[in-house]
């Protein structure tokens, strides 16, 4: 399919198919490598949305420089964009983009989907330094409304284990030790009533997304909400869809699984992120 691609600020692309698409307009962001994600963009265009969009959603210019009380009315512009040119909009995020994404659309009645790959069920402390250069004391990923996001702090006597570092236990230990900040810390998915989607790999070693993702599944079956997870026992943190590469770059960590088992977690989530987005 012939595609049309717009460059957009914080080296962000609008993809297009060239003769239209069903309506549905993504938003597709990347976790905490901060890659601006056009090979996905490009897939999902070529699959036949008529629009998805992905930029740097922070360290580029205009943008935050970290994950430090970032704030989701941030998204705003973006999902309006997608908006005024679509029928629906859903939110593709992975890993630190699934936790605000799953944020953000409790309070955005534009959005109808949320796409979640190796999500959290909860708000964590901050990924980068602050304006200061300083990443203690510790403060929220996450702010809304100027006011940051209830969050779960990391654990400082928590280490990570092997070489590359694998930091499942660390959130896992982080739990545990702040078990009283848990449910204030815990995003409210059942705020929003459209579909929600998790995907998440069962060899996962960045964190236990299997377990965040099925947190987020009970929270919303309990009130009878649109909720689908898709996993795979020896996946890892990457979900590989149909036709792409294996995305390069990102802090060196151990994230679990093989490309073979990335790919079939990926192959297995591609027919619901296809009822999700609508197309055929």
């Amino acid at each position: 399919m012939d595609l049309q691609e717009y460059p957009t600020d914080a080296d962000g692309v609008l993809v297009e198919p060239a003769h239209g698409g069903n309506g549905t307009g993504v938003l597709v962001l990347s976790g905490s490598s901060g890659r601006v994600e056009r090979d996905r963009a490009r897939l999902l265009a070529r699959a036949g949305v008529s629009a998805a969009l992905t930029y740097r959603w922070f360290g580029g210019d205009g943008r935050p420089a970290a994950i430090w009380e970032y704030p989701l009315e941030a998204f705003a512009p973006a999902v309006a964009s997608l908006a005024e040119r679509c029928d629906r909009v859903v939110l593709l995020g992975v890993s630190k983009s699934a936790e605000a994404f799953l944020l953000y659309a409790a309070d955005d009645p534009a959005v109808d989907a949320v796409v979640a790959l190796a999500p959290s069920h909860v708000a964590w402390a901050n990924v980068g330094p602050g304006p200061d250069g300083a990443l203690r004391p510790q403060h929220s990923s996450w702010s809304r409304a100027g006011r940051p996001v209830p969050f779960v702090p990391y654990d400082d006597a928590a280490e990570p284990v092997g070489d590359p570092p694998a930091y499942a236990p660390v959130y896992e230990q982080s739990l545990r030790t702040h078990a009283d900040l848990v449910a204030a810390a815990t995003i409210p998915v059942e705020r929003f009533f459209g579909d929600v989607l998790l995907v998440a790999g069962g060899d996962e070693r960045v964190w236990p997304s299997v377990g965040f993702a099925q947190a987020v599944r009970a929270r919303r079956e309990a009130l009878d909400l649109p909720t689908t997870l898709v996993t795979h026992p020896a996946a890892g943190h990457r979900v590989v869809l149909p036709g792409e590469p294996v995305a390069a770059g990102g802090q060196p960590m151990a994230r679990g699984g093989t490309e073979a088992a990335d790919r079939a977690l990926g192959e297995r989530a591609w027919p619901e992120i296809r009822r999700v987005l609508e197309l055929p």
